[in-house]
């Protein structure tokens, strides 16, 4: 077991997987062999990623805010602080803030 009693400082998501500012907080990053990657990404509003997919899929939780997400080909939808979603592995995708609102995920 490990407690991590402080994290490294925020860093900017950079603009080739972002539009809009985007903050990621690195929560924690798994020894191989795990590949557990987990972060706190903050978006202004109407910020949001690229499109982009996972190998292994993806799992974010709302923390705070309003937020959209989208697969390729399907709606937009709107998701808010206390929701999930998952993303199968594969699936193109984006995620960001709504337009007017802050969002931020665990992912």
């Amino acid at each position: 077991m490990h407690v991590t009693r402080s994290r490294p400082q925020s860093f900017r998501g950079s603009s080739d997987r972002f539009t809009g500012e985007v903050w990621i907080d690195p929560i924690a990053v798994g020894a191989r062999p795990s590949r557990l990657v987990s972060n706190s990404v903050h978006f202004a509003p109407g910020a949001r990623s690229a499109w982009h997919a996972h190998p292994l899929g993806q799992v974010l939780h709302l923390l705070e805010g309003v937020g959209r997400v989208q697969a390729r080909g399907g709606p937009v939808l709107e998701v808010r602080a206390g929701d999930t979603v998952v993303t199968p592995a594969g699936e193109w995708h984006w995620h960001g803030a709504a337009p007017g609102n802050a969002m931020t995920h665990l992912g």
